[in-house]
């Protein structure tokens, strides 16, 4: 059975930047074991299942590791592919997931996901947490998937060098760390790590952003930001709030497209 696979840098209008997911169009379910092993064998932060029903798409996202509950550049990336593919005509796509059912928006090039906020709250650092990223925090909060780390200024943040053996026995999905953005052009910079699932540093992580937004809610006073993610590839994600929900912006570009050729 031949399969199409796409490779998509997300949240970036160039190739080689962003943050790569690949995407895999599937006739119907496969068991999670091959599910897995695609995944491992990309070895990216990301790999997007999607089966088209009648009105949505099942959507499904494995790390290397494991299958995990939410992914935002990896959505994007999928969102991406179905319209450049000709799947849907529709400018909006419903994607059932294990967060509930996700849109995303064609909004003349850029695309809109619609998200759930996933605010944190504060909470003590974890042993291990502190001596993992050699820092002084000025906050920790925690969310149900992550914690949340400020740290004083951008310049902290870009020098960050975690030890990812000891990040990976803090008991959480990962760890976001943020600060004010030194250019004025963004209105917050972050990094975001996932030791525990494979992926040591994602280059711009959506789903982080479901959280941040609701931090910088709090400290700028306003619903709507747009945030660099200062990763080595680096990526603009454009994010706003409403109620419960999080919308996120961004561009993505397809870099390679094949097959898998291997299938039970």
């Amino acid at each position: 059975m031949v399969l199409p696979l796409f490779h998509v840098d997300a949240f970036t209008d160039r190739p080689f930047a962003g943050n790569p997911a690949a995407v895999c169009l599937l006739p119907s379910w496969k068991e999670n074991r091959w599910l897995q092993a695609v995944a491992r064998e990309m070895n990216l932060s990301e790999t997007a299942f999607l089966v088209k029903q009648r009105d949505y798409f099942d959507l499904r996202w494995f790390t290397p590791k494991i299958e995990v509950d939410l992914c935002g550049h990896a959505t994007l990336a999928s969102a991406h592919v179905l319209w450049q593919q000709g799947q849907t005509t529709s400018d909006e796509i419903r994607f059932s997931t294990r967060s509930g059912i996700l849109t995303a928006l064609n909004q003349q090039g850029e695309i809109e996901l619609n998200f759930p906020l996933e605010p944190d709250e504060p909470a003590p650092a974890p042993a291990n947490l502190v001596a993992a990223l050699n820092i002084s925090p000025t906050y920790v909060g925690k969310n149900r998937f992550d914690y949340l780390v400020e740290v004083s200024c951008e310049n902290t943040l870009r020098h960050l060098e975690p030890d990812f053996r000891l990040l990976a026995s803090v008991p959480c999905r990962g760890v976001i760390v943020t600060s004010e953005s030194a250019d004025p052009q963004f209105d917050f910079v972050s990094r975001a790590f996932f030791p525990r699932l494979g992926v040591d540093e994602d280059p711009v992580c959506g789903s982080a952003h479901c959280c941040l937004v609701s931090f910088w809610r709090k400290r700028l006073g306003k619903n709507a930001f747009v945030a660099f993610q200062v990763s080595a590839r680096g990526g603009v994600v454009k994010v706003r709030v409403v109620k419960d929900r999080v919308f996120l912006s961004g561009k993505a570009t397809t870099v390679a497209k094949g097959e898998v050729l291997v299938g039970e």
